[in-house]
């Protein structure tokens, strides 16, 4: 079954793009053929899971370029790049930049179709990750800030008359606020709110840090 995603096809040899989006297209991929970098980059970052087939040695310019240009605009989608003659020192550089994969020319089809699907999948989780973070930092900014105290105590395993001596108040209090954290948190059990704590650890201190400066 194709995974759903589309996919990016940038290379300035124009039979070759027809020949790979004619093989995505028939595939079941939704396939975008680019024979110019520069109006690649021009393209607003897809909001779905996609991936990119890159050259890595284009005639105006290089496949790493490309590749640092799009991680400056903030994209962080997989990139497969194509090469007929990489070399060890270009592939390190890629890699480092985050690329999915290595094909050297002339790629066979079964390849190119496993490395899409592969890239198409982690974009997708990577996605869902990106999802997940941010109904997170929803939930955790409804929090008031006697919950936002309670909630790395709570997760912290502490007990209510922990909670209570910590806070200087009453173990009443104390388990209401807790209640209102596992609440808003959408915490089913302390395992979840755990999770949730080590996800925001850093939203958690800013928000706190902001507290304490007001």
């Amino acid at each position: 079954m194709t995974i759903p995603g589309k996919v990016y096809v940038v290379d300035d040899d124009v039979p070759l793009v027809r020949a790979l989006v004619g093989l995505l297209r028939s595939a079941g991929y939704e396939a975008l053929p680019f024979d110019n970098p520069a109006v690649f980059l021009k393209e607003d970052e897809p909001t779905d899971g996609a991936c990119i087939i890159l050259d890595l040695h284009l005639q105006e310019t290089d496949g790493l370029d490309v590749q640092q240009a799009l991680l400056r605009k903030g994209w962080a989608i997989p990139i497969i790049f194509l090469t007929g003659f990489g070399s060890i020192p270009s592939t390190v550089a890629a890699m480092q930049g985050g690329a999915a994969n290595f094909l050297t020319k002339p790629v066979e089809e079964e390849a190119l179709l496993q490395a899409v699907d592969v890239a198409l999948s982690a974009d997708s989780a990577r996605l869902h990750d990106r999802r997940l973070l941010a109904e997170l930092r929803a939930r955790l900014q409804t929090l008031t800030p006697r919950e936002l105290e309670v909630l790395p105590l709570a997760a912290d395993g502490k007990m209510i008359k922990q909670i209570a001596y910590e806070l200087g108040t009453s173990e009443i209090t104390a388990k209401v606020h807790k209640k209102h954290v596992m609440e808003k948190m959408k915490a089913r059990t302390l395992a979840d709110l755990v999770r949730m704590t080590d996800r925001l650890s850093d939203d958690i201190k800013a928000a706190v840090s902001q507290r304490l400066e007001g």
